[in-house]
């Protein structure tokens, strides 16, 4: 029987490993081809992609953060929807509706269920704080349980599925901060800043002029699909699953292994999906360099993206201008002395 883990004597595993490299840096040209710099957030996006995680871009307007997202989807063989969330936008608007049909014959009226553009692989969901509360809980089974019910009938969504959410956060009014529960169904949340003056100037040389880039699609559903099995059986040592978990535990003030900062900012510390996704993102960031076993600073590389939006500071914190960035950066200094 294999072996749920790679093992040096699995050539198809390693050979796989040695090619998922050749994989993200096709996919990151391909994604320069329309967008400039933002390598940190491109290496997100594909972490959470290998991992089979959803990711949540957060950024002002005009940091390209849909054209990201769509750019990616070309560079990928797969089904697309982008849904604009706005404050109208029912669940149904996003599941699918149900519709009485008649038959001709028969003159018999019937039920059938219309998929909405839930049912694709790579969901974009356009600036998902500006619908209320209850059409966004339209995304949590399906980003939970990669299904969807309605009318007590359950429809299994097509694998791979990815959602990508955009959000600003600098634009208050008419908007509906995502409740906790929803935020952790997310793998990472990831900043996008600004580009520097050099990126600026080759944005706009690229945007003026009349030069189209074509984006080929170089990864299909299936072999995206034994990627991201393959960082699955990647294994994972007990030390870093006990580093992950001890990172984890150490945001929450009741914790036996909490900081001092843990105590002092902190109100809500991150969950056990925190600890899951740390491991499963170090796996994705082995993978990356075509290595075997991830490594204590692959779970430190992709700690902040994965910690940062399941904290809940308190208001010391803000009384102190402390931000969940610095908090973080402060609990990942103390990790050092773990190893």
């Amino acid at each position: 029987m294999k072996s749920s883990t790679i093992t040096s004597a699995d050539n198809h595993d390693l050979r796989l490993l040695e090619q998922v490299a050749t994989v993200t840096e096709n996919l990151k040209e391909a994604v320069g081809k329309k967008i400039v710099g933002q390598h940190d957030v491109v290496d997100g996006l594909l972490t959470g992609l290998l991992a089979n995680g959803h990711v949540l871009l957060v950024g002002v307007p005009g940091l390209a953060k849909t054209l990201l997202v769509s750019t990616l989807a070309k560079s990928l063989d797969l089904n697309f929807s982008r849904i604009q969330f706005t404050p109208d936008l029912m669940p149904t608007d996003i599941t699918g509706t149900e519709v009485i049909e008649e038959n001709k014959t028969t003159g018999e009226r019937i039920f059938r269920f219309v998929k909405g553009p839930i049912f694709s692989n790579i969901i974009l969901a356009d600036e998902i704080n500006r619908t209320p509360p209850k059409t966004q809980a339209a995304l949590l089974q399906a980003m939970q349980e990669r299904e969807v019910t309605t009318a007590g009938q359950t429809y299994p969504l097509s694998l791979p599925f990815f959602v990508l959410a955009t959000q600003n956060p600098i634009e208050q009014e008419g908007t509906y901060p995502l409740p906790e529960a929803q935020l952790d169904r997310f793998m990472l949340q990831l900043q996008i800043g600004y580009p520097s003056n050099q990126e600026e100037e080759e944005i706009v040389m690229r945007t003026t002029g009349d030069d189209e880039s074509t984006i080929t699609p170089v990864l299909s559903s299936s072999e995206l699909i034994e990627l991201q099995q393959l960082v699955r059986r990647i294994p994972a040592a007990p030390s870093l699953v006990k580093f992950a978990v001890r990172l984890a535990t150490s945001t929450r003030p009741t914790s036996t292994d909490t900081t001092s900062i843990a105590n002092k900012y902190i109100t809500w510390g991150v969950g056990p999906r925190a600890s899951q996704y740390l491991v499963l993102g170090a796996k994705a960031r082995a993978a990356f360099r075509g290595a075997p076993i991830p490594s204590y600073e692959d779970v430190k590389a992709v700690a902040p993206a994965i910690l940062g939006h399941r904290l809940v500071l308190n208001f010391e914190a803000e009384v102190d201008g402390r931000s969940t960035e610095s908090i973080i950066a402060e609990i990942l200094e103390e990790a050092h002395k773990w190893t």
